[in-house]
């Protein structure tokens, strides 16, 4: 299965969720925001969020300060 994910493309298993692909890309910043094909991804869904062929997925992270 192909993704674009954050402008790349990337190579993965059928069913892979948000929450397996956040692992396989070692993304371990604690605030993240997750787009798939543009729509936002609540946390609480990332373990249920399966991804599918094609899909272009947008992991960002949140940066505070003022």
């Amino acid at each position: 299965m192909r993704l674009t994910v954050n402008g790349e493309p990337y190579a993965c298993s059928e069913g892979l969720t948000v929450e397996g692909l956040i692992r396989e890309k070692t993304f371990t910043f604690p605030l993240k925001v997750v787009f798939v094909n543009r729509q936002l991804v609540r946390k609480d869904r990332f373990a249920s969020t399966v991804l599918r062929d094609g899909d272009v997925v947008e992991i960002v992270h949140l940066i505070g300060g003022g």
